[in-house]
């Protein structure tokens, strides 16, 4: 922990610490995470690819790792930003430490340095590039030229990055409603848990698959799951998605399935100038009242009416916005009322808490049971 290092934003602050994890350089979209707990499921959540995650809260490492809370099969981020690591791992869970996980897995991250200064920083400028370097006598202006010569986050697509190569089946617990057709766009170990507790034969299908795929496992539904980019870059995972919908499917995404949801209903998107990171954001179920507590990890955002009911510009019948956040009035949720499909941009499976909505998997049981 005595070797120093830096982390260096595009717009030139500057932040001087010690190299934490592997050492060398890495350079992402610099954004924060506000969970107090669950840090194994942030890194190994495929949704942060290419992004540099900050800890808001101070102590990170305190649990160890262990292989049971693991979302997918490595970690995902860019790069770790925390400012106090734990020096030892405490939990009759723990199998090794935060920091082992970071040196084998090659994570560069920063450690000693103001984390709560750098969220301000985000929190006004926005969600922006960053890098972690070694302090290697560079200057700001040499770090910052490095940095905006990578691509920004904007237009990226990322799927192919996360997603398995070949399919694989999570048999259903109990009696079996039928084969689920799963794109893995980014998927995570808890949300294939959830799906198969419901009766679901999961199948998990690679990204680079097409609609005959899907179709070839004569599916009872079609999930779209959460995963990294700019939605507006994955135009080919829209047009199957609209080959689902003509068909009548059931339908459920969460997440950038969300956002491929609404732009295959005939919506943009845009990005948002902070994004939704961590597992304390208010958002209002419309159809019951209810205010949930969820866990986010969204940059993107469906742009659509929040009020009334509006017809598809794709020509799918009526959608309505059925969830909203209600920090920024944000889209959280599409329902169609004229098609089986629906779903949220934040995580029901949330491993690491909240639970307040992990319904949505019954109720996308119930859809699929219905058609059935």
């Amino acid at each position: 922990m005595n070797q120093k290092a830096t982390l260096v934003l595009e717009d030139g602050h500057r932040f001087d610490g010690y190299a934490y994890g592997a050492t060398g350089q890495t350079i992402g979209e610099i954004v924060f995470q506000t969970g107090m707990s669950g840090y194994q499921e942030t890194l190994t959540d495929p949704s942060y690819a290419g992004q540099i995650v900050l800890q808001t809260a101070p102590h990170i490492g305190n649990t160890g790792m262990n292989d049971d809370d693991e979302e997918s099969r490595r970690i995902w981020v860019e790069g770790y930003i925390v400012r106090d690591p734990a020096r030892i791992s405490s939990n009759f869970r723990s199998q090794r430490s935060l920091t082992e996980d970071l040196v084998d897995q090659g994570i560069v991250g920063i450690s000693g340095i103001d984390t709560r200064a750098v969220t301000r920083i985000i929190r006004e400028s926005g969600a922006m590039r960053a890098g972690i370097f070694p302090l290697d006598g560079r200057s700001t202006e040499q770090y910052v030229s490095e940095i905006v010569a990578e691509p920004e986050m904007a237009g990226l697509n990322l799927s192919e990055s996360v997603s398995v190569a070949t399919s694989y089946v999570i048999p259903a617990v109990g009696a079996s409603l039928g084969a689920l057709a799963v794109l893995d766009l980014g998927v995570k170990k808890a949300t294939l848990g959830h799906l198969a507790a419901r009766g679901f034969d999961v199948h998990v299908i690679p990204q680079s698959a097409g609609l005959e795929d899907i179709l070839a496992i004569n599916p009872v539904g079609v999930f779209y799951s959460n995963g990294p980019g700019d939605p507006s870059a994955s135009t080919r995972h829209v047009e199957i998605l609209r080959g689902v919908l003509e068909r009548k499917i059931p339908f459920f995404g969460i997440c950038f399935g969300n956002q491929l949801l609404g732009r295959a209903l005939g919506f943009e998107t845009f990005k948002l100038k902070y994004g939704h990171r961590g597992i304390n954001q208010p958002v209002l179920d419309k159809a019951t009242g209810r205010i949930e507590i969820t866990a986010h990890n969204h940059g993107f955002a469906v742009d659509a009416p929040t009020q009334g009911i509006v017809e598809s510009p794709a020509g799918f019948g009526r959608v309505e916005v059925s969830h909203v956040g209600l920090n920024d009035d944000c889209v959280e949720g599409l329902r169609a009322l004229d098609i089986p499909a629906f779903s949220v941009q934040y995580h029901p499976e949330a491993a690491a808490g909240p639970h307040d909505s992990t319904y949505l998997f019954d109720r996308f049981r119930d859809l699929v049971a219905q058609g059935k």
